[in-house]
């Protein structure tokens, strides 16, 4: 049984909780939560395509998604990737990615503890990362058409 939708409704209630986290000031929370939403994002996309995915690292399940795409389409067939659109992912990924041990030890910084280093700028953008992030793992299971 496939569960990749389970999947995506869990990576929205972890954006939720971002936005919930973000209103009562627990920004170091809210970009951890982004971070978690959008690794559960790629990871239905993959559980979507019968990946079996494991790990945390965004830009490893994004070019994991990417491997796998090129793998199955030919070289002109392979309009699925825009190049333009994976860079920009792959950045919002990489930064996300950041969020993944730094928002929650202390040991993420030199001295002091993580919610000293975030702010509501911070949280804001991580949450719209993860949004967009979100946005194209549905955006791609949503192109399959169902099977006849």
């Amino acid at each position: 049984m496939n569960r990749f939708q389970d999947w995506l409704n869990q990576a929205d209630q972890d954006i939720k909780a971002a936005i919930d986290s973000m209103k009562n000031e627990h920004y170091e929370w809210s970009c951890f939560q982004a971070q978690q939403a959008a690794e559960k994002a790629l990871k239905a996309l993959l559980f979507f395509m019968n990946i079996d995915s494991w790990g945390y690292s965004l830009i490893h399940l994004l070019k994991e998604w990417k491997r796998v795409v090129e793998e199955e389409n030919s070289e002109e067939d392979s309009k699925e990737i825009d190049p333009n659109r994976f860079k920009d992912l792959n950045e919002k990924c990489q930064e996300l990615d950041r969020q993944y041990i730094q928002s929650r030890y202390p040991n993420g910084f030199v001295s002091g503890f993580p919610a000293e280093y975030y702010n509501k700028k911070k949280a804001d953008e991580c949450i719209n990362n993860a949004k967009d992030v979100i946005r194209f793992a549905k955006e791609k299971v949503e192109s399959v058409p169902p099977p006849e």
